[in-house]
């Protein structure tokens, strides 16, 4: 636990909204110069936009030019079909959809309800294993990312871990390595195609998951994270599968609980709060998702 944590450095000012859609179809290679020539040739005659004069020509689509607009304001994110993560990361691929706007509005929620009060960090966790906790919490990752805050997401699931399959992740070390000693902090991985995000995937699979993070590894390495990024979430393993999440939610100091519709019951939420006051820590609030 020596090694020095990877310093995360504000990124320069982008170039990109000093560009015009054009230059940026060309740059990712939706257009040729010759096509583009076209393009600026109806744009002319038209008096209309150099988007929509490309795809009046069926050289682009309309979700090209929603891309390149996106990356005009910083605001990333993927075509469908693009890229190796999982489709289910919606936040990546339909960023404008009416899911993506309720994990917005979660998002801001939790911005000003914890956030704001000088909290770095927040564990997100279901009751019972398969309820998309897990999945939520990627989602959340990116849609913090996309607002500009460094954002570090950490699989502290070392029983049924999942992030590593959701971002495709090759390498095999991370959290419970990290924890036995065996690895560094540079198995944090750097999301390429978010500029500000980050995955710590959980690791090799260990048989003490629970004695892992009650180690003093776990609060120096919760404290140094919390040193280095703006917004730190723990995906934790379901409650039902043992104490695991309420040691985590004791470093984290908070917990947003994901409720599964027609499937969570309220007496376990309840039952749930209980445990997580008792535990220090606090229940920021609660989802529900269906699917």
């Amino acid at each position: 636990m020596t090694s020095p944590l990877p310093r995360v450095t504000a990124r320069p000012a982008s170039t990109h909204g000093d560009s015009s859609i054009g230059a940026l179809l060309l740059e990712a290679g939706k257009i040729t110069p010759e096509s583009a020539e076209r393009v600026l040739r109806m744009q002319k005659e038209l008096g209309i936009r150099f988007g929509e004069a490309a795809v009046r020509l069926g050289l682009v689509t309309q979700e090209d030019i929603e891309q390149v607009i996106a990356r005009q304001f910083d605001y990333p994110y993927l075509q469908s079909g693009s890229g190796t993560f999982s489709e289910k990361l919606i936040a990546a691929y339909q960023p404008f959809s009416p899911q993506v706007e309720m994990l917005r509005a979660v998002r801001s929620q939790l911005m000003l309800r914890w956030f704001a009060r000088g909290k770095k960090s927040l564990v997100i966790v279901s009751i019972d294993s398969g309820d998309g906790a897990s999945l939520f919490a990627a989602n959340l990752a990116v849609v913090f990312s996309q607002l500009g805050e460094q954002t570090l997401l950490v699989d502290a699931d070392l029983r049924e871990p999942g992030q590593h399959e959701i971002f495709d992740i090759k390498g095999r070390q991370g959290l419970s390595d990290i924890l036995a000693g065996r690895a560094q902090y540079d198995v944090i991985n750097k999301i390429d195609s978010f500029v500000d995000l980050s995955v710590l995937s959980s690791g090799t699979v260990p048989p003490n998951p629970q004695e892992l993070l009650a180690r003093p590894l776990f609060g120096e390495l919760h404290d140094k994270l919390n040193a280095r990024y703006d917004v730190v979430l723990y995906d934790a393993p379901a409650f039902s599968l043992g104490s695991d999440s309420l040691a985590v939610a004791m470093r984290a100091g908070g917990v947003l609980l994901v409720a599964r519709k027609h499937h969570t019951r309220l007496e376990d939420i309840n039952a749930i709060n209980e445990q997580i006051i008792n535990s220090g820590a606090e229940l920021v609030g609660s989802v529900l998702v269906e699917f």
